[in-house]
């Protein structure tokens, strides 16, 4: 193989790395503000146990939602992070929910899932779903949700571990201050 050759193969890799598509990647990863969000569409999904798993059982959470696969490198580099999120936040009102996109399902999600010691939720995916949230061309995409279910950012492809993690600690501080207001606001009421 010649080094022109070679050249055009790497910067083809390097082009594909941050998100597992074709699909040009778009990262808005700010939280957007509370007025411009709009309610995350709910669904009805399976866990590895056969239990339906819906978003509205997450309601009262900020919630992490991952599409992503088990063929995805960027999504294997995310995974760490996630896992770390949900150990140091889900008992602040945090959680991350993955949505696999396998075509095989569990055969190859949940062997997956083992080994690289995912501790949390899982749910096999659907083009249906990923339609809802606005048809999902690559992945990893994932969204962040707010206690109240509306899409605060999302994140197409490989994102920073910092801008998830600004991103969920800004949604459970303005959380937690919103809901402190609230209660300050029907004490002074009575």
């Amino acid at each position: 193989m010649d080094v022109r050759r070679g050249s055009l193969i790497l910067a083809a890799i390097l082009l594909t790395l941050p998100a597992c598509s074709t699909s040009r990647t778009v990262k808005a990863a700010s939280v957007k503000p509370h007025k411009d969000r709009k309610p995350a569409p709910d669904f009805a999904l399976k866990d590895v146990n056969g239990q339906t798993v819906t978003l509205s059982d997450y309601k009262g959470k900020v919630v992490l939602l991952d599409f992503w696969a088990t063929w995805c490198g960027p999504c294997q580099v995310e995974i760490p992070w996630f896992k770390e999120f949900e150990r140091q936040n889900k008992d602040k009102g945090f959680a991350v929910l993955g949505v696999a996109m396998d075509d095989e399902g569990w055969d190859v999600v949940k062997p997956f899932a083992q080994h690289m010691g995912i501790n949390y939720r899982l749910v096999i995916g659907s083009d249906t779903v990923a339609q809802m949230y606005g048809g999902v061309d690559a992945l990893p995409t994932t969204f962040l949700i707010d206690r109240e279910g509306r899409i605060a950012s999302i994140h197409i492809g490989l994102s920073g571990r910092r801008d998830f993690e600004d991103g969920i600690q800004e949604l459970l501080q303005t959380s937690v201050n919103a809901g402190n207001s609230s209660a300050a606001m029907l004490i002074r009421a009575k």
